[in-house]
């Protein structure tokens, strides 16, 4: 069951005009809500970056984040499942295709739920592979836009590879992954790259930063260079779906040992920790 622009229905009778801004222009943005024992995890943080990247398209967000809640918590209760994940997008709406900002259109609004697919014991316990390629994306990936071609095609040369990811390299510094927030370790400490215009401002990797703060993780946030990325005795990524996860292999050789390290063992247990808490005071 998914919501469309008002009403509720099974995902196969839902139906958006050709002319719709999203798919002639990938004029929209988009969020990713994970859920656990069917409450969604850190909401009004998420609904706090649909908002920033709402402002980044000049769009009037349709709805107050009340409503959003709302829309989210029966879009939820109508699809089965303890664990989901849910997809909301808007768009500018439908009009005559024109490159400029239509006036007096209504915003297309779609919510919908899938089962949510955490990384399964293998892959904490081993790790993953990534391979390295050039972020040759847009100026504004700080914002969360449906338009993810290049994201595609960068995610599509991890899994020609055979890897899970593809790390991002721009002018010689990490930015993020194709689909994810990229940290490092060396000698203990973990590093993050600090947010900008140039990578999405993750909601695992805010979560991440704050229990390295709580728990005196040692952390830096600063630019890191791809001679460092190379150098780094452990990589992780994470993102909504991925939680917390150790890249063990980069390009074909391995990170550090080629097992999981110490800061991904203790943040990960963190972040386990943390995320039963919040979901039993509500998410």
């Amino acid at each position: 069951m998914i919501y469309l622009n008002g009403s509720f229905m099974p995902i196969e009778e839902a139906r958006i005009p050709v002319l719709d801004r999203g798919f002639i222009f990938g004029d929209g943005v988009y969020e990713l809500i994970p859920v656990y024992s069917r409450r969604p995890f850190r909401l009004k943080e998420h609904l706090r970056r649909l908002q920033h990247s709402l402002d980044g398209i000049r769009l009037e967000n349709p709805h107050s984040e009340e409503e959003w809640a709302n829309l989210i918590r029966q879009v939820i209760s109508r699809n089965e499942g303890e664990d989901q994940s849910v997809y909301l997008q808007v768009t500018r709406g439908v009009a005559k295709r024109d490159h400029a900002f239509p006036k007096g259109v209504a915003p297309t609004v779609y919510i919908m739920s899938s089962p949510l697919l955490t990384p399964p014991r293998d892959q904490v316990a081993t790790g993953v592979s990534a391979i390295t390629a050039s972020d040759n994306r847009w100026m504004r990936c700080d914002i969360k836009a449906t338009a993810l071609l290049p994201n595609v095609l960068l995610r599509q040369l991890a899994v020609d590879a055979g890897a899970v990811e593809t790390v991002l390299l721009r002018d010689g510094f990490l930015t993020e992954g194709s689909a994810s927030n990229i940290f490092l370790a060396k000698d203990g400490v973990l590093l993050a790259p600090p947010k900008s215009h140039l990578m999405l401002p993750g909601i695992t990797y805010d979560v991440v930063l704050e229990l390295a703060d709580a728990h005196r993780v040692p952390f830096e946030v600063r630019e890191i260079s791809e001679t460092e990325l190379r150098g780094a005795d452990e990589i992780l990524l994470t993102s909504s779906t991925k939680e917390v996860l150790p890249i063990t292999g980069l390009d074909g050789r391995p990170v550090g040992n080629g097992k999981p390290g110490p800061v991904f063992q203790r943040l990960y247990l963190l972040y386990q920790e943390y995320k039963a808490t919040v979901m039993r005071n509500g998410g």
